[in-house]
């Protein structure tokens, strides 16, 4: 499908060199099309670097959908039951950082987080919202202790353990004196972030 292969191309290209530094010639032909296909699709370039941000939203947004219905209701959640269910959606979250799929979009992501454009509210709006509020909602129950700008400072530290994963990957295989990250390795990263969450998390106040 010609739209599928264009987001896909551009997804790359972005991630890699950025707007100012990608071409829209690079780009269709990389996805074996005709540059007017992009005109047809999106309008223009800055059309289909938007189009890029809602399609990596979209994929973010549907590979948590589950994770995020099952953690979504807070309102009678007990501190334990809170605590379990942002587990389950940090492993969540955690897991997909350690896919290959997020890998093509990381470059655009971080791009994005450094210098924001119009895109960054794209990503923000269609699937960072979501799981950021709902950990800070799953904190506050967890620990009642805190206000909701600690809850919020909270929720930033966890995810950013998670992010790590996916954004400092590099440091994460050297720092292990490996190439690529095997099964058990990953296994070991996540069984440690589950740890150092339920650390945070179980804090009682003094």
């Amino acid at each position: 499908m010609v739209l599928a292969r264009l987001l896909d191309a551009a997804v790359e290209h972005f991630g890699r060199k950025g707007f100012e530094g990608t071409s829209t010639r690079e780009i269709a032909a990389a996805s074996g099309t005709a540059m007017s296909s992009i005109t047809y699709h999106f309008g223009s370039k800055e059309g289909l670097y938007l189009a890029v941000a809602d399609h990596i939203a979209a994929q973010i947004s549907a590979r948590q959908a589950d994770a995020l219905k099952a953690a979504r209701d807070t309102a009678d959640a007990s501190p334990a039951q809170a605590i379990d269910m942002l587990l389950a959606l940090m492993d969540s979250f955690a897991r997909m950082m350690l896919a290959p799929a997020s890998a093509a979009w990381s470059g655009f992501i971080v791009r994005e987080q450094q210098n924001p454009t119009a895109a960054f509210e794209r990503l923000y709006e269609g699937a960072m919202k979501d799981m950021a509020e709902t950990f800070v909602a799953l904190i506050l129950r967890a620990r009642t202790d805190l206000d909701d700008r600690e809850a919020r400072a909270t929720a930033v530290m966890l995810l950013g353990q998670a992010l790590i994963l996916r954004v400092g990957r590099a440091s994460v295989c050297r720092i292990f004196d490996v190439e690529t990250l095997d099964a058990a390795t990953e296994a070991l990263l996540l069984g440690r972030l589950r740890a150092n969450a339920l650390s945070i998390l179980s804090e009682k106040p003094a």
